[in-house]
């Protein structure tokens, strides 16, 4: 079984196999860097599906399965800044596609204004904020990492999304 991911980044990579090899034990991982067709920060949870669903599809090639993950900003009602952070998951055999959600959380007033209001990605919210100086911190713990101080990363956060999506194929 190959099975080819959606992007190049470590994290998405592991959350994805760390969840894929309980069911497909043999299956051997391919990352490949593909482009979500979306903004580079999604907003809103059509565009973050559209992003997950666009990154599998374009990942699918020579492959049993192709999966993406793609975060990002969506409107909740009754939260305290009016959005959260989530990440999808895409999961396409060539056929149908399979979509799962993770966990969602708010980000600090001043993250979610930049990102919003000023258009900017989430790694240099996180930066403008004063929360961290790392430029790829989507590429280590990721601003749940910082948030929680630790106690859950950005793999973690993610595994999630791939459960659910991996639910709907009946797995």
């Amino acid at each position: 079984m190959i099975i080819r991911i959606g992007s190049l980044n470590p994290v998405k990579v592991a959350a994805i196999r760390e969840v894929m090899t309980t069911r497909f034990p043999d299956a051997r991982f391919t990352p490949a860097n593909v482009d979500s067709g979306v903004s580079v920060q999604p907003l809103g949870l059509a565009e973050t599906l559209r992003g997950a669903k666009n990154r599998a599809r374009a990942a699918f090639a020579d492959c049993d399965l192709a999966v993406a993950l793609e975060s990002g900003l969506v409107p909740v009602p009754e939260s305290r800044t009016g959005y959260m952070n989530l990440t999808a998951c895409a999961i396409f055999d060539g056929q149908e596609m399979y979509v799962g959600l993770g966990p969602a959380f708010e980000l600090p007033d001043e993250m979610t204004r930049l990102m919003v209001e000023e258009g900017l990605e989430l790694d240099p919210a996180v930066q403008r904020a004063g929360l961290s100086d790392n430029a790829r911190i989507g590429y280590a713990q990721g601003v749940i990492g910082i948030l929680s101080r630790g106690r859950v990363t950005r793999r973690d956060y993610s595994r999630p999304a791939v459960s659910m999506a991996m639910v709907c194929m009946g797995m």
